[in-house]
């Protein structure tokens, strides 16, 4: 995709940057006022939602309760593409919603399948971003050097741009 002209294609940007991700860092505040990063597996995106399942009780649906305020990393080393995105997060007990999620591959932490009563959700609505949608680090090395070298500037380092969702 090229330059985005507009937020509306920022955001369908991110939106395609990001889907294919499965596993988001996911930042909480701790009732200390700590930032607490963890990594979470991202079953779904949907209509600007990440929805990732949890085990009910943990920490961090408390912290959710307590401030819904978090921060999602999304990382692809391979494309150069990082988004974060920050949004409001809820707590989420739908057992039908946890079906139409369900992976197999879920069933290492839930062996009782998506109705397990420790099974829950949280959902993310992705409500600002900001991504980085950068060349290849070796590329951008090599060229950096060779134009560092012969003209003393820094070479662009791809596309950044920040984009409100809600």
């Amino acid at each position: 995709m090229t330059k985005p002209a507009n937020d509306d294609e920022a955001r369908v940007k991110i939106r395609e940057m990001i889907q294919d991700i499965r596993v988001a860092m996911f930042v909480t505040r701790t009732e200390e006022g700590h930032l607490r990063s963890r990594p979470m597996y991202v079953a779904a995106i949907e209509d600007d939602t990440a929805w990732m399942f949890t085990t009910a009780g943990e920490p961090k649906q408390q912290q959710v309760a307590e401030d819904d305020e978090v921060l999602l990393g999304f990382s692809d080393p391979r494309g150069q593409n990082y988004v974060s995105a920050r949004g409001k997060a809820r707590n989420v007990r739908d057992v039908g919603k946890q079906k139409a999620l369900w992976s197999e591959g879920m069933r290492t932490w839930f062996p009782a399948g998506p109705e397990a009563p420790d099974c829950a959700l949280i959902a993310v609505r992705i409500e600002g971003a900001e991504y980085w949608d950068s060349v290849s680090s070796t590329l951008l090395h090599a060229y950096g050097y060779v134009k560092a070298v012969t003209t003393g500037q820094q070479p662009d380092g791809g596309e950044n741009a920040k984009v409100k969702f809600a």
